[in-house]
């Protein structure tokens, strides 16, 4: 990743102090109800993942691992279920 300049690093710093009623939004159209039908959020979110070493019951990972090639995958989706049915 390219090293920012200090010129670039004190313009991103004016750009975030500037408040949202001094900035120009006139060449952006504004939008309607009917633009945003069809929208989906966060389509092209991913998420940071972190290595880690955990220890799973053998029976568990075996049909992990009989499902297929992603037993990894499935298993971070089975607890982002498991944790968005907590948060929620």
């Amino acid at each position: 990743m390219k090293k920012m300049s200090k010129s670039m690093l004190q313009e991103l710093s004016a750009l975030k102090a500037m408040p949202e009623t001094e900035i120009d939004f006139t060449d952006i159209p504004s939008t309607q109800e009917q633009d945003w039908l069809g929208a989906e959020r966060a389509k092209f979110y991913r998420p940071v993942k972190q290595q880690l070493t955990v220890r799973v019951d053998a029976d568990v990972l075996a049909w992990l691992k009989s499902q297929g090639k992603g037993y990894q995958s499935r298993l971070n989706e089975i607890l982002r279920s498991a944790m968005l049915e907590k948060i929620n």
